[in-house]
């Protein structure tokens, strides 16, 4: 055990102290002599984070007794200050473009543009533009490459001024992996060693999937990027102190079963149980079967089952893994060191006394996959040909291509291409399908987009890729394409028989998310899959199928050929894994992660304090959220006269709210760029355009596949505007109609309001619309705290009421009392009169939401220094 010594100077817990590891010393803020044996790891990171940050103000000594106190019963919040900010482009070019705002918004009151900068690091990683639109090839690559640059060169500009004129912000440019991945392989540092201090690396990022990092042991999650840009500039975050779901895991998974079929089984059984909020940790001796990679696969996907974090303890394989990838011995030695020290190493015997326990057996996982809407609805393998007929209906006869064509078949996301196991799997099984004479269907569109550069090299050490190359599987891009809906058109064919023929086509891919409308425009049906099943269903060519019995061909001479004749043994896959990937993989990919190519080096970028807004430009404009703002925040006052934009039922996801994929040309947001001179081809996706508020209001509520129940048989972003007399008009049009009419908007939601992404223009766009409140059964987290830093209310319907059950039509006209100083208030909805729950749930969000959002509070408390 490492030696820690107490300095002279104790503060009032007596805990900072000193770590040796070799003829480093370190100082720490001691926990070991505080934790209790049953306290879960998770609270003990939260209590050291607690202890090195009290200061009597924000950080004060009851929040460090609640902490202590945990598991006792009551309530209490805590201010957490992260280690470190990561960021993607997509959410981190609005976040800087706030910033700039706020830098313009001080300079225009006399003050030190300079003093709005990020106080502690922030990493971005550029993965979410590249779109996939060759395929195929072996030029696809270097061509969608070349497409990203033409079409992403000015935003990429403003994130090369901020990384030059912003202090603590690190880009990595394109084409080097996916976030989580690179964040997985090389960027977490488990433990922080930082001006003589030694700590826990405590990381938010504006992806939801942030939480991919719990499988190393770093505790963090993800945030919107309202919040991460104040989490940058030095707020800390204000949380509920949480409960702890303990998932007890036994056992070992079966041959046949993957990571991906044990990470679908879980968000399945946790999404029922009920984890929204909640931090999940797990335990036991199954823990010990699991590789890191698989950890971290299951530690991606929380945000699926709806718990703010999936954690796993520091142990022996984290050790491992770390020297594996490259990080140095010396660091390696202070991560193992600390976690003894400090009681935070995994020991499988230990139970804590967690709010609830699940238990799971690994050895009950069954090959699945998750579908079609959703990933908590897993389905057995056997069982999807009856899934897709039972989600497709009645369906009318299809000319030519059938119903249930596979038109996507992804190897895509930093879910599963993280994890060798599964991308040596699928590669064995692509090279055992074309050595029986297999091909993939001509109508699959096929992709390979793998999180990081070091798959390329294992597989090519392997003498794989030709088969997956074979099979269509040409490398794509680094980046998340298909997972994220940048998945390009579909085959001409398949399109058309989409749009003419009403056939209803599946895509299948091995990422995190299959929300309706997410993936493809003309994609009805989406299948979450591991890598090789993602290869099994190119095969195969429809979902319409049962790839337990059915064959997925037939081979040159007739003979059929089934998945069990092409699965890889688990022994082989072990020796490939074993001889083909090597620590200097990692240390290469990451040799030189922070520097860009010819294309990226090439870029101009401004210099200066403040960024130069171009008038002309649709992909940068000056956020408007500061506009008009009053020195001192107006007194909370109620809503009156209020209709509501749209009615919306149970799991509204925030693709359904803010779409990232392909900007439709006759949307308000197409119509929008093609009045201003872009043609249909450079229209980008929604993602790329999320620095102008001018199209990503425009694509508030516009999914292709939204219900509004307002407009019960129209499918899409259209409402019925009682402004122009209940005339159906589309979600932006009916908002302006509103705001001419001086009318407020409420926005009415079932259960589980806001799941998925973390996307800040979920709460933005609705912001801009008019939208003051939104009333739900229940609210996923990130989205909540979006809405609250939007200045939007977030209510929620007393226990066991909701609109059917309250007769709500949503042709009401709403008044809804000051939630100023109250818990709940009372909502009239004409003749009605209910009970609401206002969720501010901290005196922090309700600061917050007093201010009108938290990047107005942060600012007006710069101004005031």
């Amino acid at each position: 055990m490492p030696e820690l010594r107490s300095p002279a100077r104790l503060d009032s817990f007596g805990v900072f102290g000193e770590l040796s590891v070799g003829p480093a010393r370190h100082r720490v803020a001691r926990i070991d002599g505080l934790v209790t044996p049953r306290m879960p790891y998770t609270i003990r990171l939260l209590l050291e984070n607690l202890l090195r940050h009290e200061d009597g103000e924000r950080v004060t000594q009851g929040q460090i007794e609640a902490v202590l106190a945990w598991g006792s019963g009551g309530s209490s919040t805590v201010d957490v200050h992260p280690s470190r900010v990561f960021l993607h482009d997509t959410n981190g070019v609005p976040a800087f473009a706030d910033i700039a705002a706020m830098r313009d918004a001080m300079h225009a009151i006399g003050g030190d543009p300079a003093a709005v900068n990020p106080q502690i690091p922030a990493e971005l990683v550029v993965d979410h533009s590249v779109i996939a639109d060759v395929f195929g090839s072996p030029g696809a690559l270097e061509r969608n490459a070349e497409l990203e640059y033409e079409r992403n060169a000015e935003r990429y500009r403003f994130l090369r001024w901020a990384q030059s004129s912003l202090r603590n912000v690190r880009i990595v440019p394109p084409g080097k992996g996916i976030m989580h991945q690179i964040n997985l392989e090389h960027l977490a540092r488990v433990v922080v060693a930082d001006e003589g201090w030694a700590y826990p690396d405590l990381c938010v990022g504006t992806d939801s999937h942030t939480t991919m990092v719990n499988g190393v042991g770093v505790l963090g999650w993800g945030i919107g990027g309202i919040e991460a840009g104040a989490a940058m500039l030095g707020e800390s975050l204000n949380m509920p102190l949480p409960p702890v779901v303990g998932v007890r895991l036994t056992g070992a998974l079966r041959r046949g079963a993957t990571a991906t079929d044990l990470v679908l089984t879980i968000t399945e059984v946790l999404r029922a149980h009920g984890v929204v909020g909640t931090f999940v940790e797990f335990h036991g001796e199954g823990v010990r079967a699991l590789s890191l990679p698989d950890r971290a696969t299951i530690a991606n996907m929380s945000p699926e089952f709806g718990s703010t974090c999936a954690y796993f303890p520091v142990d022996e394989e984290t050790i491992r893994y770390l020297r594996f990838t490259g990080r140095p011995p010396a660091h390696a030695a202070l991560v193992e060191a600390y976690a003894k020290a400090q009681r935070l190493w995994h020991r499988p015997e230990h139970t804590a006394d967690y709010t609830e326990t699940v238990e799971i057996d690994l050895g009950a996982v069954e090959p699945s996959v998750a579908g079609p809407h959703r990933p908590q609805d897993r389905v057995p393998l056997s069982q999807v040909r009856r899934r897709f007929r039972e989600a497709a209906g009645e369906l009318p006869p299809a000319n030519g291509l059938r119903h249930g064509v596979v038109g996507i078949a992804a190897i895509t996301s930093c879910t599963n291409t993280s994890n060798p196991a599964a991308m040596v799997t699928a590669a064995l099984l692509a090279r055992n399908a074309v050595r029986r004479g297999l091909r993939s269907r001509r109508w699959v569109k096929t992709t390979l987009s793998p999180g990081s550069r070091v798959v390329t090299s294992y597989l090519d050490a392997a003498g794989l890729t030709p088969y997956l190359e074979e099979l269509g599987f040409h490398l794509a891009g680094y980046g998340c394409m298909t997972c994220i809906g940048a998945s390009g058109p579909l085959v001409a064919e398949v399109r058309e028989a989409a749009r003419d023929d009403g056939v209803t086509v599946a895509a299948v891919l091995s990422g995190n998310r299959n929300f309706a409308g997410r993936i493809n425009p003309d994609v009805r049906q989406n299948y979450l899959a591991s890598p090789p099943l993602v290869v099994a269903y190119a095969l195969a060519g429809t979902v319409d199928t049962d790839l337990m019995s059915d064959p997925l061909g037939h081979a040159p001479d007739g003979s059929p050929v089934r998945l069990a004749d092409v699965w890889p043994d688990p022994e082989e896959v072990a020796r490939v894994m074993e001889s083909a990937i090597t620590p200097e993989m990692f240390t290469a990919a990451y040799r030189d992660v922070f520097a860009g190519d010819a294309r990226w080096d090439s870029l101009e970028q401004q210099e200066g304090e403040r960024f130069r807004w171009d008038p002309d430009s649709d992909y940068l404009r000056r956020p408007p959220f500061f506009d008009g703002m009053p020195p001192e925040p107006e007194p909370v006052t109620g809503i009156e006269g209020a209709r509501v934009l749209v009615l919306l039922g149970d799991s509204t996801t925030t693709d359904h709210l803010s779409p990232a994929g392909a900007i439709p040309a006759d949307s308000p947001a197409g119509r929008y760029l093609r009045e201003r001179g872009v043609a249909p081809t450079g229209f980008n996706t929604y993602a790329s355009r999320r620095g102008d508020h001018e199209v990503m209001v425009r694509g508030a509520f516009a999914n292709v596949r939204l219900r509004n129940l307002l407009v019960p048989e129209v499918e899409g972003g259209y409402t019925a505007s009682f402004a122009e007399g209940g005339l159906v008009r589309t979600v932006y049009d009916a908002a302006m109609a509103y705001r001419a009419a001086g009318t407020p908007l409420v926005v009415l939601g079932g259960a589980l309001y806001g799941t998925g992404s973390s996307r800040d223009w979920a709460a933005k766009g609705p912001a801009l619309l008019g939208v003051r409140a939104v009333l739900a059964e229940s609210f996923e987290r990130i989205h909540r705290s979006n809405l609250i830093g939007m200045g939007v209310l977030p209510l929620q319907y007393l226990p066991g009421e909701n609109a059917r059950s309250l007769g709500l039509t949503g042709h009401e006209v709403f008044d809804i009392e000051s939630p100023a100083a109250a818990t709940t208030v009372t909502v009239r909805a004409d003749g009605k009169e209910f009970g609401a729950v206002v969720r501010l749930d901290t005196d922090r969000e309700r600061e917050i939401y007093r201010h009108g959002g938290i990047t107005r509070l942060v600012l007006r408390r710069l101004q005031a220094k």
